[in-house]
């Protein structure tokens, strides 16, 4: 009887560490790919998110919920200088809905994020049929980086990013 009490005890404590261990491989799997010193898919999506509600809000749009991915596409796209014929470029959307029920999509692209204080792009904002806003910048670029720790030199000079993911699971005992 005390080994199998023994047994399930090692099986709960187990089932966490390697439910932690297998989110935080799969979202260093997500973020390896991209690229060191250009864009972030998860930094493009987290300040899109930021910036779009901030921006919703700003028009007095009441949000209830808003949730915005970013998926990178690199390759050559048409810029404004000369000199950099290949940019790399995410693809937005967020979805999200008003406290009366009014579904929000916010669509475009992004081809610069700012340390979490802004996204510059094509962006749309439409409350149900509703064009919102267009912008071509989200944000404050100017201002105070937020504060979420020091950053890290590695080698190449480029900061690194160290991500914390909190897995909460429930757990019934016989």
């Amino acid at each position: 009887m005390g080994a199998t009490r023994s047994h399930h005890s090692t099986r709960r404590t187990a089932r966490p560490a390697l439910a932690i261990a297998a989110t935080a491989l799969a979202l260093g799997a997500a973020t390896a790919c991209d690229p060191v010193g250009g864009l972030n898919s998860a930094a493009v999506a987290v300040t899109t998110d930021q910036t779009a509600k901030a921006a919703l809000q700003h028009e007095h749009v009441d949000i209830k919920w808003l949730t915005c991915t970013a998926h990178l596409n690199s390759g050559p796209r048409a810029t404004p200088s000369a000199a950099r014929a290949t940019k790399d470029v995410a693809d937005v959307s967020c979805d999200g809905e008003t406290k009366d029920g009014k579904p929000i999509t916010v669509r475009g692209t992004v081809t610069q994020e700012v340390e979490g204080r802004c996204v510059k792009g094509d962006l749309t904002a439409k409350v149900a049929d509703r064009t919102v806003f267009r912008a071509s910048v989200l944000g404050d670029c100017t201002a105070p980086a937020p504060t979420t720790g020091r950053a890290t030199p590695a080698p190449g000079g480029h900061p690194t990013v160290t991500v914390t993911v909190t897995v909460t699971q429930s757990f019934q005992g016989k």
